[in-house]
């Protein structure tokens, strides 16, 4: 006999565990299916064992400065598996917190695939048999996995995904990386600051090609001073797989290049993960390997949802929770605020961190804005001067009629954490007005936030 649920949930990355979890405070009975891995793929394969690994580079590459600060420090190596084992073991710590959370909260927890034979009906294929569950809500969060290009395919020993890229093998020495975005350029850090010869190859005119044109530019900068080489405009036509080595067709201008590497790691992208669920017989609609949803991620499906990346961009862990708060509140009857995703901070945790928040300034050009752009530089803060990290700088865009604070964007140190000053002041309805107005501690790097907003609006102090 079935077993009936005020709420499913398939899927417990950090879209569905949270909407599990805030449904399960709201007085619901909840079921969760997950197939693999509490946590999903950000506490598993992403997010999380990620930053461990690019905190091990960020502690080497300090090492290597020592002498800038006073202090020695001789014969300088690493042990590759030794960082591996930290970051596996930081991401099991935090995999097995979600099952407890499961158990705090009473949710009935089914490890299995799960699909959906009809409205309201989920069969879950689990070790013991298939289990059948009812509900009249069901909350689709099944996440999304690599892109793989035909003739670029990983293999896991010469062609590496970001899963392959986790647990290397063994320590490239000449590196191609494949695409720009967070994940690429992460990787294409990490491995870069422990020694690897890294090139990469980006299709769009910039790397970070979804950042402001002028952080993106900063960055690169940074990236070539640190020995990467950034190829633009360029694509990966072909991999010739040999005995130890790749042998990669780069077209750039009509012209292709070979050039060799003993490993390819490819980062273009991700599909949603919309197999085996069944969800053209019932009816939800898929374009492009993405469920269609509307802004309260809702199918055509009456009582179907689809949350995270399964439902498209922002492909972000912070923006899959809110709407698995959102749906929760909204089966349990409440009236929440739909997940608005220019309101939503991009990060990426490359040597130096970038982050982003709203629109850019040629995104706010285009869509009809006029604009006071604001800028300061970290050389400016002397925060940013002690602790040696220099290099930076903090943009803010505001609507010059009404003083709205259109997008905030940053590269450098731990901007990654001062971003969410500017969410907070999004969801705010913040004007230039307060951000004025409001005291900023010193010394501190969140003084440049202050400043490049007084730049806006030619009242800067300190430059």
């Amino acid at each position: 006999m079935a077993k009936s649920f005020d709420m499913i949930v398939i899927g417990a990355g950090p879209g569905g565990y949270v909407a599990a979890i805030r449904g399960a405070q709201l007085g619901l009975n909840v079921a969760i299916v997950e197939r693999e891995h509490m946590g999903g793929i950000c506490l598993n394969w992403g997010c999380i064992p990620t930053k461990a690994l690019l905190r091990s580079a960020e502690v080497y590459h300090l090492m290597h400065r020592a002498k800038e600060f006073g202090l020695s420090a001789d014969n300088l190596s690493y042990d590759l598996d030794a960082v591996v084992k930290r970051s596996r073991g930081v991401a099991k710590q935090l995999s097995s917190g979600i099952g407890h959370l499961m158990k705090k909260n009473k949710i009935t927890v089914v490890m299995g695939e799960a699909s959906l034979p009809a409205k309201g009906k989920v069969t879950v294929k689990t070790v013991k048999g298939n289990e059948e569950l009812t509900s009249k809500h069901i909350v689709l969060a099944t996440g999304a996995r690599a892109r793989e290009l035909p003739g670029l395919e990983a293999d896991g020993d010469l062609v590496w995904t970001y899963k392959h890229a986790l647990q290397p093998k063994r320590m490239p020495k000449k590196l191609l990386v494949i695409g720009s975005g967070a994940i690429g350029i992460e990787f294409a850090s990490f491995f870069n600051t422990l020694g690897a010869d890294t090139t990469v190859v980006e299709v769009m005119d910039r790397v970070l090609p979804v950042e402001d044109a002028e952080i993106s530019a900063f960055a690169k900068k940074q990236f070539q001073k640190q020995g990467m080489t950034i190829r633009e405009k360029s694509m990966v036509k072909q991999l010739d797989r040999g005995k130890g080595k790749v042998t990669a067709h780069i077209e750039a201008g009509g012209k292709v290049e070979k050039h060799d590497f003993d490993t390819v790691i490819s980062a273009v992208g991700i599909v949603g993960n919309v197999e085996g669920l069944g969800l053209e017989e019932i009816g939800v609609k898929v374009d492009r390997t993405h469920v269609v949803t509307d802004a309260y991620c809702r199918t055509d499906v009456e009582g179907v949802y689809a949350i995270g990346d399964l439902a498209g961009a922002p492909w972000l862990a912070h923006k899959a929770s809110h709407e698995g708060v959102m749906i929760a509140e909204l089966i349990a009857g409440q009236k929440p605020h739909p997940v608005k995703p220019e309101s939503i901070a991009g990060c990426t945790y490359c040597h130096p961190q970038v982050a982003s928040v709203g629109y850019s300034e040629a995104k706010a050009k285009e869509l009809g804005y006029e604009v006071k752009v604001g800028r300061f530089p970290f050389i400016g803060n002397g925060k940013a001067i002690a602790l040696g990290e220099a290099e930076g700088m903090v943009k803010t865009v505001f609507d010059a009629k009404t003083g709205e604070l259109l997008g905030a964007h940053m590269v450098g140190a731990e901007v990654t954490e001062m971003i969410q000053g500017y969410v907070v002041g999004r969801t705010l309805e913040t004007t230039e007005a307060e951000l004025m107005e409001t005291v900023f501690p010193h010394p501190t790097l969140s003084e440049m936030m202050h400043e490049s907003v007084l730049d806006a609006y030619g009242r800067v102090i300190h430059m």
